[in-house]
């Protein structure tokens, strides 16, 4: 049975290629979701998946890519949306 993260990462977490670095990551574990960045400097990422593997991806979100300084991740557990697979999303201005 799939579950549903809502994951907002904060610290140095963007423009060090993490939204991409997330996707490369979810798709290695077969999950289904998207990345974006948010205003205030954070990436937000929605996964679906078997719990384990959501666990893998938290585990992985703590650490990002190389250049990446995660200072904080929050966790809540949402409900399925039936995502078809992980993409990065650009958020609309205006």
């Amino acid at each position: 049975m799939n579950k549903h993260f809502k994951i907002n990462i904060h610290g140095k977490v963007q423009g060090v290629w993490f939204r991409a670095s997330a996707e490369q990551e979810a798709q290695l574990l077969g999950l289904s979701g998207f990345a974006q960045n948010l205003p205030d400097g954070s990436v937000y990422c929605e996964v679906e998946g078997p719990e384990h593997l959501l666990l893998d991806f938290v585990k992985w979100c703590h650490r990002g890519p190389a250049q990446a300084r995660v200072e904080s991740v929050q966790v809540t557990e949402g409900a399925v949306q039936g995502f078809a697979e992980f993409g990065v999303r650009r958020v609309a201005v205006g």
